[in-house]
């Protein structure tokens, strides 16, 4: 296990800078770490990249991409398997049952390699925008940090979070910077979603 060690240097503020970097800072520190791998509740996208072994199987042994369309192939089953929106112990179980015809009471483990899939998008006046993955939970205020911060020229309580849902239609969601900087409307600062794109003008 690697163990890493963080040295702080002493930051003095006072009056309203005190607040806002002390609330800042507990919504990043309170928030899971976004170098971890996504916990059992992540639900896999187009592509995720996955290992696939079945027990005394070694020639099952797979490295799969979830595709475009949401499915993966894997030896011995016939059709594309449907993977985007699942878990991975709910891709075991489909797995499992299509295997079933094959090797009996098949011992499946589905483990997420890397959660290329998962991916946000910062844009505008913020110090590095691009493509970001997010490989655990992650709000707002992280996306924005992951993207460097702000800039001196954004425009911080006119963000826009776009996104696109499930039955094709988009739709934006205004955010406050400033505000939640300074404690206020916090359920503001949602969780993001794969494909959003936040809009820093």
């Amino acid at each position: 296990m690697n163990t890493f060690t963080i040295k702080r240097s002493p930051i003095f503020l006072s009056g309203k800078g005190a607040v806002s970097a002390i609330f800042f800072g507990c919504l990043l520190w309170l928030a899971p770490p976004v170098l971890a791998l996504p916990d059992d509740s992540y639900r896999l996208n187009p592509g995720d990249k996955l290992e696939i072994t079945v027990w005394e199987e070694e020639k099952l042994k797979q490295e799969v991409v979830v595709l475009p369309d949401g499915t993966i192939s894997f030896p011995l089953v016939r059709q594309h398997v449907r993977a985007a929106g699942k878990t991975t112990e709910e891709l075991v179980g489909t797995l499992r049952s299509l295997l079933g015809q094959f090797i009996a009471d098949a011992e499946i483990n589905v483990r997420l390699i890397a959660a290329e899939g998962n991916r946000i998008y910062v844009m505008g006046e913020v110090a590095h925008p691009g493509a970001f993955v997010m490989t655990s939970p992650t709000n707002i205020m992280q996306a924005l940090s992951m993207a460097g911060g702000l800039t001196e020229f954004a425009k911080k309580n006119d963000i826009l979070v776009l996104r696109r849902e499930a039955d094709g239609h988009s739709r934006s969601l205004p955010f406050e910077y400033g505000t939640v900087e300074d404690g206020k409307n916090i359920e503001s600062n949602i969780l993001l979603q794969s494909g959003d794109t936040l809009v820093v003008p």
